[in-house]
């Protein structure tokens, strides 16, 4: 009885927290002044009342209603697909929709812990683990501080890993719609669902994704039949197109550092992560497992990203980090009932201090960068060393000579 009546009281006591925390807040609107939220709950809003959700004239004097102290509008640049999840945030009143966003958003990284630790093993005693890696990582509180969207495409990776692990492929593909809200930053999973469907018959992959993809967007097109052409028109005619971005990628610093005038610079790096991939999908086809690959798959496309990446997005490198965090958590328990070398077993349970520290370290530094407001390229190292240390702690089979026959 204890074991159940835990959790509920911790459950009951964090909703009374948070609505205790939610009516604060929409009593005391100078608390926590809204940042890229309102461009969400100001486009949704928008469309909702056939107005044009990509026009900077009609967004200005709504974001201002919400509190968003500025002379530019902040433009939602995501696909119109997007408004399906921000129609129902423009219904509410500014204040409470930034409430219920972020409760949102806080449930949306929690169910992504829960469901990546199940989907690579981790022992439920230890879900904690995963939860202290998530919500210490400095980019998921950049994702609530900002109001970012950011949260729902680490909610559609885990979805993915966990519906496709289980064979719930129609599912997976429903999950990537959310993935697809910026799918610059996962551009190496389209491909793979692509070949997937070819060479291994999971057809039901790209059907899910079709299916709902075409839901949601005939959705906002039902409130404002023309949001489509406003989309491309905004891309057309904006003062600041995705060529004069200045992200965090590869692409970008390579750019900066050889030539501003030449956008093409900063696809080299994504050129050759392709070229990469089409070597890595002929050696791992036929044995394709989707909740191994996806992790390396997103890290890598964020990294080499051409364009539009930024401080909040990292938090989908929480998708790579939790799945190593499982296998060190469960490091010293493999190969139950053999006999290992006690060298080896001391690696294993000391193998986690150096990960831990590298990112406490990690964390510091965006912490101070934060205090400072320094701009989001200068986070540009945080991915690459993410994805390097995802490359060195990765699982590797014990030598023959350690494990008895």
């Amino acid at each position: 009885m204890k074991r159940f009546l835990v959790p509920v009281i911790a459950g009951v006591v964090l909703l009374a927290g948070i609505g205790a925390a939610g009516w604060y807040l929409t009593e005391h609107p100078q608390v926590w002044m809204p940042d890229d939220y309102v461009e969400y709950w100001a486009a949704g809003r928008l469309n909702l009342t056939g107005g044009n959700p990509y026009s900077a004239d009609e967004l200005l004097p709504l974001e201002g209603y919400a509190g968003r102290d500025t002379d530019e509008a902040v433009m939602m640049w995501n696909p119109p697909w997007t408004l399906t999840l921000a129609m129902p945030l423009g219904a509410l009143p500014p204040r409470l929709g930034q409430v219920v966003w972020l409760v949102l958003s806080l449930a949306a990284v929690a169910a992504s812990v829960a469901l990546l630790w199940n989907t690579y093993g981790g022992p439920t005693e230890k879900r904690w683990v995963g939860l202290a890696v998530a919500f210490t990582f400095m980019p998921t509180l950049f994702v609530l501080q900002t109001g970012q969207i950011s949260a729902f495409l680490l909610l559609g990776c885990a979805l993915f890993a966990w519906c496709a692990k289980r064979g719930y492929h129609f599912a997976a593909g429903a999950a990537a719609v959310l993935v697809a809200v910026k799918p610059h930053l996962a551009y190496l999973l389209w491909p793979a669902v692509g070949l997937d469907a070819i060479v291994n018959r999971r057809w039901r992959i790209v059907l899910g994704g079709v299916v709902t993809g075409l839901v949601a967007t005939a959705i906002p097109m039902i409130f404002h039949p023309n949001v489509w052409a406003d989309y491309f028109e905004a891309y057309r005619n904006s003062p600041v197109p995705p060529s004069k971005w200045v992200s965090l990628t590869l692409g970008v610093v390579l750019r900066l550092a050889y030539g501003t005038d030449h956008f093409w610079l900063q696809f080299i790096p994504m050129g050759l992560v392709v070229l990469a991939f089409g070597w890595h999908w002929t050696k791992n086809a036929k044995r394709w497992d989707w909740a191994e690959q996806l992790p390396s798959l997103v890290a890598c496309s964020f990294v080499t990203a051409p364009y539009g990446a930024w401080h909040f997005d990292l938090v989908l490198l929480l998708l790579p980090l939790l799945q190593r965090a499982t296998d060190l958590v469960n490091r010293p328990r493999e190969l139950p009932g053999t006999v290992t070398h006690p060298a080896a077993h001391a690696a294993g349970s000391l193998g986690w201090i150096v990960p831990l520290l590298v990112l406490v370290a990690m964390n510091a530094a965006m912490f101070v960068m934060s205090r400072f407001q320094m701009w989001s390229f200068w986070y540009c190292w945080v991915a690459p060393l993410v994805l390097v240390g995802y490359a060195f702690t990765a699982r590797r089979r014990p030598s023959p000579a350690l494990v008895p026959a």
